[in-house]
Protein backbone atom coordinates (compact mmCIF):
# COMPACT_ATOMS: atom_id res chain seq x y z
CA UNK A 1 0.00 0.00 0.00
CA UNK A 2 1.49 3.12 -0.66
CA UNK A 3 0.67 6.50 1.12
CA UNK A 4 -2.44 7.54 -0.31
CA UNK A 5 -4.04 4.33 0.13
CA UNK A 6 -2.62 3.96 4.27
CA UNK A 7 -4.10 7.46 5.10
CA UNK A 8 -7.60 6.77 3.32
CA UNK A 9 -7.52 3.31 5.07
CA UNK A 10 -6.66 4.91 8.55
CA UNK A 11 -8.91 8.40 8.37
CA UNK A 12 -12.27 6.58 7.35
CA UNK A 13 -14.37 4.33 9.08
CA UNK A 14 -13.54 0.80 8.04
CA UNK A 15 -16.57 -0.11 5.84
CA UNK A 16 -16.24 2.69 3.64
CA UNK A 17 -12.30 1.96 3.43
CA UNK A 18 -12.80 -2.10 2.37
CA UNK A 19 -15.79 -0.45 -0.35
CA UNK A 20 -12.94 1.76 -1.85
CA UNK A 21 -10.28 -0.94 -2.13
CA UNK A 22 -12.91 -3.79 -3.42
CA UNK A 23 -14.01 -1.08 -5.89
CA UNK A 24 -10.23 -0.22 -6.87
CA UNK A 25 -9.20 -3.81 -7.13
CA UNK A 26 -12.56 -4.09 -9.54
CA UNK A 27 -11.33 -1.91 -11.90
CA UNK A 28 -8.22 -2.99 -14.05
CA UNK A 29 -5.11 -1.48 -15.89
CA UNK A 30 -4.44 -3.17 -19.44
CA UNK A 31 -0.83 -2.63 -21.10
CA UNK A 32 -1.17 -2.50 -25.25
CA UNK A 33 0.95 -6.22 -24.56
CA UNK A 34 -1.87 -7.35 -22.89
CA UNK A 35 -0.87 -7.64 -19.02
CA UNK A 36 -3.28 -6.60 -17.01
CA UNK A 37 -3.02 -5.64 -13.03
CA UNK A 38 -5.65 -4.15 -10.32
CA UNK A 39 -5.80 -0.30 -9.92
CA UNK A 40 -5.07 -1.07 -6.24
CA UNK A 41 -2.07 -3.47 -6.77
CA UNK A 42 -0.93 -0.27 -8.70
CA UNK A 43 -0.76 1.82 -5.98
CA UNK A 44 -4.22 3.57 -7.46
CA UNK A 45 -7.37 4.53 -6.31
CA UNK A 46 -10.50 4.64 -8.30
CA UNK A 47 -13.67 4.36 -6.57
CA UNK A 48 -17.22 5.72 -7.68
CA UNK A 49 -15.84 6.20 -10.93
CA UNK A 50 -17.28 5.75 -14.13
CA UNK A 51 -15.81 5.12 -18.07
CA UNK A 52 -13.00 4.04 -19.78
CA UNK A 53 -10.04 6.13 -19.31
CA UNK A 54 -6.54 5.52 -20.71
CA UNK A 55 -3.78 6.55 -17.90
CA UNK A 56 0.16 6.52 -18.63
CA UNK A 57 1.35 3.89 -16.47
CA UNK A 58 4.79 1.77 -16.55
CA UNK A 59 3.81 -1.95 -17.45
CA UNK A 60 5.59 -4.33 -14.96
CA UNK A 61 5.74 -6.98 -17.53
CA UNK A 62 7.35 -5.91 -20.77
CA UNK A 63 8.78 -2.77 -18.44
CA UNK A 64 7.67 -0.51 -21.11
CA UNK A 65 5.62 3.06 -20.38
CA UNK A 66 2.57 3.21 -22.02
CA UNK A 67 -1.34 4.46 -22.21
CA UNK A 68 -2.99 1.76 -20.46
CA UNK A 69 -7.03 1.15 -20.41
CA UNK A 70 -8.98 1.22 -17.21
CA UNK A 71 -12.37 -0.54 -17.31
CA UNK A 72 -14.28 -2.35 -14.70
CA UNK A 73 -14.88 -6.08 -14.45
CA UNK A 74 -14.78 -8.66 -17.02
CA UNK A 75 -14.32 -7.13 -20.29
CA UNK A 76 -12.23 -8.35 -23.45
Amino acid sequence: MNTMQNLITSLLPQKWAEAIEAESRAWMMQCSCGNEISVWDASGIRYKAAGNPRRLHRCLACGERTMHRLYKGEQP
